[in-house]
Formats: structure tokens, sequence, C-alpha cells
């Protein structure tokens, strides 16, 4: 009786000893489980005692799983920096003067309307009575630009701006018009010759005479939005078909003439309509001897970009004035597509420091358009750039 008891007794402890073992198997398995899934930030809780560590526990997924999404953020930040590639051509053609001025501007800021993502800016810019105010702008316009979009920061950063709304286009026509506004006041108090403020000795008129049409493409990854003052012109190519994005403002234009006389002005038409008979456009930057007949105020477009997108033009009028619209974005396609031509031959050829310009397909595109211009016998400046919207 005695052995027997001792044989249950010893069966009991081995027993005993064996689930103890399993049971700390099992509580090692689980904190090893319990490790890995915080490590990888799973959002699952672990099964620790107390409701301080489950909630300790919860906090480091939490943690784990910000950082993850700011490794997204930072990739997907990435991708959107590539820069667009371009082409751009200005010649002063059978002009003896050249007015014109492009300025290509390439991730020129990363403001909290863009979701601080870069922004790029092509000009075009067509002075007429000199090429001190074109020059103006080409210098100037991004940066008043930049400093109108760091005041609408606040918002962007508080959650009242940000998203593509009406409010958000709002926030876009206020800093693109106020641009504009400064532009013209900068114009309108520098001479010719480069001195600001009236402290030259030249003759007055060089302070009230010349101007410069503006018309401004800002890219981002959404959006193309098109600020244009005067007859200069953006294009844009879209499944084979040619979208105007701005729209001249001439003195015969019926809204722009009823403006020119409510302001007491006239349009005579002298080789075609002008103001005063001086001015073939009715919106301008400068010309402070035609206010308030001619203004700065830009007429304001926003196109949301599609995967149908072919490439952008941007010109002066020594273009369209002998180019239509669909024939030029048909030329600057088959320029983009053409198989033959290598695609970013060669180093990059630094542009002024307004950016990169590629030897590319866009710039055979703006090359082939200005010949095809001078060919048709345009008599004015020619400015073309080209932004090939299928390569970013």
């Amino acid at each position: 009786m005695t052995e027997v008891c001792r044989k249950m007794s010893n069966d009991n402890e081995d027993d005993s000893a064996a689930k103890c073992r399993e049971r700390r198997r099992r509580r090692i398995e689980m904190r090893r489980l319990a490790a890995i899934s915080t490590t990888r930030g799973s959002p699952q809780p672990t099964y620790t005692k107390g409701s301080k560590e489950r909630s300790q526990a919860t906090g480091e997924g939490s943690s784990s799983s910000t950082a993850e999404g700011k490794r997204v953020v930072e990739t997907v930040s990435e991708i959107q920096t590539v820069e667009p590639v371009f082409g751009s051509m200005s010649v002063s053609g059978r002009s003896s003067e050249m007015e014109d001025a492009i300025s290509v501007r390439t991730s020129f800021c990363l403001p909290g309307i863009n979701r601080r993502r870069p922004l790029h800016l092509f000009g075009v810019y067509d002075g007429h009575g000199g090429y001190h105010v074109a020059a103006l702008c080409r210098q100037k316009m991004h940066v008043l630009i930049e400093e109108e979009l760091e005041r609408v920061e606040s918002k962007c950063v508080s959650g009242e701006g940000g998203e593509f709304g009406a409010e958000w286009e709002e926030m876009w026509r206020g800093v693109m018009k106020r641009s504009y506004e400064r532009m013209d006041e900068v114009a309108m108090s520098t001479c010719a010759c480069g001195s600001e403020g009236f402290q030259c000795e030249c003759h007055p008129t060089q302070m009230i005479l010349g101007g410069s049409t503006a018309v401004v493409a800002v890219l981002t990854p959404e959006h193309i939005i098109v600020a244009n003052c005067g007859d200069s012109r953006a294009v844009l190519s879209r499944g084979g078909r040619a979208i105007p994005l701005s729209v001249d403002h001439k003195p015969d234009r019926q809204d722009e003439l009823a403006r020119i006389e409510a302001a007491g002005g006239r349009v005579i038409y002298l080789d075609g309509a002008r103001v005063e008979g001086i001015l073939a456009m009715s919106r301008a930057i400068g010309d402070e001897y035609l206010k308030p007949f001619v203004i700065p105020a830009p007429d304001i477009t926003f196109t949301k970009r599609e995967s149908e997108d072919d490439c952008l033009l941007l010109a002066s009028d020594g273009l369209w004035d002998v180019l239509s619209g669909d024939l030029a974005c048909k030329v600057a396609r088959q320029c983009l597509r053409e198989e033959n031509h290598p695609v970013n031959a060669g180093p990059p050829i630094k542009d002024e420091g307004a950016g990169s310009l590629y030897p590319s397909r866009s710039m055979l595109a703006a090359a082939l358009l200005t010949r095809l211009a001078l060919g048709r016998r345009s008599c004015d400046n020619i400015s073309v750039i080209v932004v090939d919207l299928k390569s970013n």
C-alpha cells in the first residue's frame, strides 16, 4: 500500500512539473508574440496584466504606426518632387528690339496650401515700350507669389485651407491677384535704368512708359493654375485636343470695352482696336499713363490634371498671331512622342538660374514652334515654353 501511494505521488509530481513547464513555455511564447506585435506597430492590444500596461502597449503600437505613416509621407513627397521636363525658346524674330522675357522656377516654394509639396512656375512676359517691365516680372513675380503664399500659411496649418474646394480656389485667387497688383506697383516705381523710387536723373516719361503682359502657370500634382493679364496665352493639350486656359484681354472684347468706357476711356480703331489709340491690349503690368483704363487684374483659371494631358504651352502673341492653338498643340505632341529623338540626352543646360533646360523633346518642340512662327512671317518677338505633362 505504501508503494502504491509513493507511486501515485511521484506521478502527480511529474504531471505538475510538466504542466508548469508547459505554462511557462506558453507565457514566454505570448511575451515574444507581444514584443513582435509592438515592434511592427500592430494595432491589436497585447494581453498583459493591468490597465496601465495595456495602455502603454497600445501607445507604443500607435507610435510605431505613426512612424510608419511618416515614412510613407516622406516616400510620397519624394515622388512628387520630380521636376517637370520642359523646353523654352525666346527670340526677337523680325523685330529690331527684344522685349520678351520668360521665367521658369521649378520647386520654387513648398507652401502649406499645397500640402508642403513643391510648386513649379512658368511665365511668359511680353513687354512693350521697352524691355524693363518684362525683365522686372521675370525677376520679381515668383518672389511676390511666394510671399503671398506665406501669408496664407496660418490658415493652412490650422486646417482652414488645403482642401481642393471653393475655399482653396479663393485662397489662390487672392494670392495671384495680390501678386499682380504688387508687381504693377513695382513696375510703376522703377525706371527703365533700374533705379527705384524716382531717384535717377532720367526723363520722367521713362517711369510711366512701358508695360508687359503676364501669363503665369503654377503646376501642382493635381492642378494647373493659370493667371493671365494681357494677350499672351496658355493652352493645354489633352487627349489630342487644344484647351485654352486663358483668354486674351483685347480692347474690343465686349466686357473689356464696357469697363474701359465706364472708366472714362476710349477704344480707337487704329491698326486694330487700341486703348486711347495706343495699346492693343486692355490689361497689362505697368503702363501708368493709361491708368485707370489699363488694369493689372488677372483672370485666373483652375484645371484639374488628368492622365490624358500631353503638354502645356505658354507663349507670347508672336506665336499665337500666326499659329492656332490646335496646330501648336499638334506640333508639340508630335515632337514629344517622337521615338527617334532621345529623352534627356546630355547634361542639363542652366538657364540664368531659372531652372534646368534639358535637351529633350520639349526643347525640340519649343524650337520647332518658334521656327514655324518665323516661317509664317511673324513680325513680333516669339517666346515659347513647352511643359511635358506625361514626364511627371
